[in-house]
C-alpha cells in the first residue's frame, strides 16, 4: 500500500463584505474543492477532499489554514474519515489554524472512524489574533460497530491547543488505548463506541449561552442523552458520548446553530455536503 504525505495549505482574505480564498496548495492525497457561497459572499464554504480514502500507518498528513482580517469561512469533509488498522505503524495528521482580527472559523468535519487495531495521531493548533473565534467540532467512532467490531487493539491520539495572542485558552490531550478497561469502565466509555468533542472560543460573554443551551436541549431533548455543556476560558465545550453518530451530529448541529444565531449568521442553515 502506498504511504502519503498529504498537504493542504489555504489562504482566506475579506475584502469589499466579500470573504475569498487568496491562495490554495495541496499534495495528494489532499485536494480542494471550489468555494461555494450559500449564505452570500460574506461567508467562504470550502471542502477538504480526501482522494484515498483513508488513512493508512505512516501516512503523514498536514493541514494549514489562514484567515485574514475579518474573514468568515465554513470547512468541512464530503463524508466520514477512515482510519485503517496496521500492523503497529503510526499515521500522524497536524492540523494549524491561524485566525487574525476578528476572522472566524467553523471547521466542522464529518465523523472520523478508527477502525481496529488503527494507530493514529492528531495534532491541532489554533492561533487567535484580538476579537477572532473559531468553533470545531470532531465526531470519532471506536471501531465499525455496525459490523460488531470494537477498538480492541491500537492507539488513539488527539492533541487540541488553542492560543490567543500566545497566551493559552485551552489545551486538551485524549489518549486512548485499544485494549484499555476504559472502554467499559463506568468512568472511562462505558461501552459506548462513540464520542465528540464541540469548542466555541470567542470575545464575547458566554455565560448566558451556557444555560440557554442547557435549557434548549433539556425542553427538545427529555432523554438522557449523554451530552454535557461547560464553560471555557473564553468559550464553551460539549462532549458527547454514546452509540449514535447521527445523534451527535444532531446535538452539535443544534449548539452550532443556536451559536451561528447569535453571532448574527443564519442560525437555520445546513451544509448541502451533509445531506
Amino acid at each position: 500500500m502506498k504511504h502519503w504525505q498529504g498537504i493542504i495549505n489555504l489562504v482566506y482574505e475579506h475584502q469589499k463584505q466579500e470573504t475569498t480564498i487568496k491562495s490554495v496548495f495541496s499534495q495528494a492525497p489532499f485536494k480542494f474543492q471550489n468555494s461555494f457561497y450559500p449564505e452570500g459572499k460574506s461567508v467562504c464554504h470550502s471542502v477538504i477532499l480526501h482522494t484515498a480514502g483513508g488513512i493508512a500507518g505512516d501516512d503523514i498528513l498536514s493541514q494549514n489554514i489562514c484567515l485574514a482580517n475579518s474573514s468568515q469561512v465554513l470547512i468541512t469533509t464530503p463524508a466520514a474519515t477512515k482510519i485503517y488498522g496496521s500492523k503497529g505503524k503510526k499515521a500522524i495528521q497536524e492540523v494549524k489554524i491561524k485566525l487574525e482580527k476578528n476572522a472566524y472559523l467553523e471547521y466542522l468535519p464529518q465523523e472520523m472512524i478508527v477502525f481496529n487495531n488503527a494507530n493514529f495521531e492528531q495534532k491541532m493548533r489554533v492561533d487567535l489574533e484580538d476579537n477572532a473565534s473559531w468553533l470545531g467540532w470532531e465526531i470519532i467512532r471506536f471501531g465499525r460497530s455496525a459490523r460488531g467490531e470494537i477498538f480492541s487493539g491500537g492507539n488513539w491520539l488527539n492533541y487540541l491547543e488553542i492560543w490567543r495572542e500566545n497566551k493559552p485558552i485551552w489545551i486538551d490531550r485524549q489518549y486512548f488505548m485499544g485494549n484499555s478497561p476504559l472502554f467499559y469502565a463506568s468512568n472511562g466509555l462505558g461501552g459506548n463506541p462513540v464520542v465528540g468533542n464541540l469548542v466555541y472560543i470567542g470575545s464575547e460573554n458566554i455565560d448566558q449561552y451556557i444555560s440557554n443551551l442547557r435549557h434548549l436541549i433539556k425542553e427538545k431533548y427529555d432523554e438522557n442523552i449523554g451530552i454535557g455543556i461547560t464553560a471555557l476560558q473564553q468559550g464553551l465545550l460539549c462532549r458527547y458520548m454514546g452509540d449514535s453518530v447521527s445523534a451527535a451530529k444532531e446535538y452539535f448541529t443544534l449548539i452550532w446553530q443556536f451559536l451561528r444565531d447569535k453571532k448574527g449568521l443564519d442560525g437555520t442553515f445546513k451544509s448541502r455536503i451533509w445531506q
